[in-house]
């Protein structure tokens, strides 16, 4: 199985000591590590509003908006290719 990005932007800082923010990832918000995406040149204060890839739980690297956009596209179009091939196999099942 291949290891996946989700787009979502950075929206708070929770915790700028233990570097962890509230990403918005299609609406739903959740909280993420952004230890991969601070240096000295971008302290966590400075995260606000940066789309991000994340993955179980970090940002892993910082990505322009129209990349987010990009790539939610492709994960929506998987998404549903994903329940078309299971429909066809279920349809395949019973006849």
């Amino acid at each position: 199985m291949m290891c996946l990005g989700v787009p979502g932007q950075i929206v708070e800082i929770v915790d700028p000591e233990l570097l962890i923010a509230v990403a918005d990832v299609a609406g739903v918000r959740r909280k993420v590590n952004i230890t991969c995406i601070v240096t000295d040149e971008h302290p966590a204060a400075a995260c606000i509003g940066d789309w991000v890839l994340i993955h179980v739980g970090f940002a892993m690297a910082r990505i322009d908006e129209a990349e987010a956009a990009e790539t939610m596209k492709v994960l929506t179009a998987m998404g549903e290719l994903q329940a078309e091939l299971a429909a066809m196999q279920h349809s395949g099942e019973t006849a």
